[in-house]
């Protein structure tokens, strides 16, 4: 498939990746500046580059392959994820930044380890936590960039891996967050230009969007219904499970939440959360009826899927391959791909360096050690965090939406009850927020073991999960000693979303 003008339009979109982290390294004086960019984000950067965090993998692959699969019952997950920005900006970070603001936090867990006195037991089981499942996470991102240049260079799964992770690696390593967010402007860019053409191009291609849905109805009367009326998965008791995963669960993701971090004026988020779902609202709504436009053309014969376990996760690349008939244009549309899966991976990887560097060696392992060297750690990390994912992602996952949420499952379990009790509650305690998260995470992998094994469940597996750390907390918090008042107003802990 891939001609010269292919393989050259790829090329200068990796090599200007890799500007970006050469242009960015320069800025890069200290561990603030590696980690949370000097906190210096304006208000573009700042919202693409969430947009650019939430939008992985699933968005362009995931998304239209779902809906290929399943059909009308899975638009729901375009609300939900759209909100879980707002729902970040509006419930974390207004105050989250405000806390920030006297306390100089450099991820999270410096929240956590402040509010809950607890900096070393909380800090390194939030910090071993986030490591792992922000693990799961990157294992589908590097698994949706191997599936686009398998696509477009028709090379083995191996190579195509090796080419993602060195390209992703080199500018996150040496230019940081600085790069991630700059890349991060570009690659929204890309997607939301990209998305908008190359959509509806799909969509007319297979008859336009009536017939679509005709079509859908025509093959199975449950693919255009709101949900489905039996079996285990998308039905309406599983969408509000579904919901509080997807809303929740990625807002508190550590590669999410941690951008909060970076932002230079509070002012910023008083229109953030509105932009932020409109914009990524849009882009994901065109690329699921991209999915059901797949649907018409794989029963009409106009191509085949690959015989592969995530056969519907190239829908969308194949749907371009058979819509737009210039080779030259699938290139351009190949680098959308790119833009969208690497603007979450770069982001994922740099999460991983900045909780190993910071939470666990420079504040429980080595205290005094300088600057200089926690720097170098956490590019030590970022590389060891791809090459350790891309081994994994050798052997794919069935499909990269089910993977992901199980990433944002396990983010939900471990990460939401503390966070929002340590916001909003007073009565949250040390030894409830550590008894909280460890049987979030311990049950989360007991209930996702179970439906992955045993048996399906009527819920999302993290809803169990969550339930029980909720009443971890409320229960261990109301038998044990509260927080110090001074440290409760220092965390501006209490009911209320803006500070006074």
């Amino acid at each position: 498939m891939a001609d010269g003008a292919t393989i050259g339009i790829v090329v200068i979109y990796c090599l200007a990746m890799i500007g970006i982290g050469g242009w960015a390294s320069r800025k890069i004086k200290n561990t603030e500046d590696y980690l949370v960019a000097g906190r210096s984000l304006g208000f573009w950067v700042f919202v693409l580059l969430m947009i650019g965090t939430v939008c992985s993998g699933m968005s362009l692959l995931g998304v239209s392959g779902l809906g290929f699969k399943f059909g009308w019952p899975t638009i729901w997950e375009q609300i939900f994820v759209p909100l879980s920005i707002a729902f970040c900006i509006i419930f974390f970070g207004v105050k989250l930044h405000a806390i920030t603001r006297n306390t100089g936090y450099m991820t999270v867990q410096d929240y956590l380890a402040h509010r809950y006195e607890s900096p070393t037991a909380l800090r390194t089981l939030s910090a071993v936590a986030g490591i792992i499942v922000s693990l799961i996470y990157l294992v589908g991102q590097y698994t949706a960039i191997a599936i686009v240049l398998m696509w477009l260079f028709e090379i083995p799964l191996w190579l195509a891996l090796i080419i993602a992770t060195l390209v992703v690696t080199i500018y996150t390593t040496i230019g940081g967050l600085y790069a991630v967010a700059w890349a991060a402007l570009i690659q929204s860019f890309i997607l939301i230009l990209g998305v908008v053409i190359m959509a509806p191009i799909i969509i007319f291609y297979a008859g336009g969007f009536t017939h679509v849905n005709e079509f859908m109805a025509s093959v199975n009367p449950d693919l255009v219904q709101p949900w489905m009326a039996e079996g285990m998965v998308f039905t309406p008791a599983y969408l509000v499970s579904f919901g509080v995963l997807l809303i929740i669960g990625l807002a508190c993701a550590p590669h999410v939440i941690n951008n909060i971090l970076a932002v230079k004026d509070a002012r910023l988020f008083t229109w953030a959360p509105l932009l932020g779902f409109l914009i990524y609202g849009i882009v994901m709504f065109l690329l699921k009826f991209a999915g059901f436009a797949g649907i018409v053309l794989v029963q009409e014969g106009v191509f085949t899927l690959p015989d592969v376990p995530n056969a519907q996760d190239f829908v969308i690349l194949y749907g371009i391959q058979n819509a737009i008939p210039h080779i030259a244009l699938w290139s351009i549309f190949a680098v959308i791909v790119l833009a969208a899966v690497m603007s979450t991976t770069d982001r994922l990887m740099l999460t991983i360096g900045a909780m190993f560097s910071w939470d666990i060696y420079k504040k429980i392992i080595r205290p005094d050690a300088p600057d200089t060297q926690v720097l170098l750690i956490s590019k030590i990390v970022v590389i060891l965090s791809a090459l350790v994912t891309m081994i994994i992602a050798l052997n794919p996952p069935e499909m990269l939406a089910f993977l992901i949420w199980m990433g944002i499952g396990v983010m939900l379990s471990t990460f939401a009850v503390p966070l929002l009790a340590g916001l909003y509650w007073r009565r949250a305690t040390r030894m409830g927020a550590i008894v909280s998260m460890a049987a979030g995470l311990v049950s989360a992998g007991i209930f996702g073991a179970y439906y992955q094994y045993v048996a399906k469940l009527p819920l999302h597996f993290s809803f169990y999960a969550v339930i029980i750390s909720c009443i971890a907390m409320i229960i261990v918090s109301l038998c044990t000693k509260q927080t110090s008042e001074k440290v409760l107003d220092e965390t501006k802990t209490g009911w209320y979303i803006r500070c006074p």
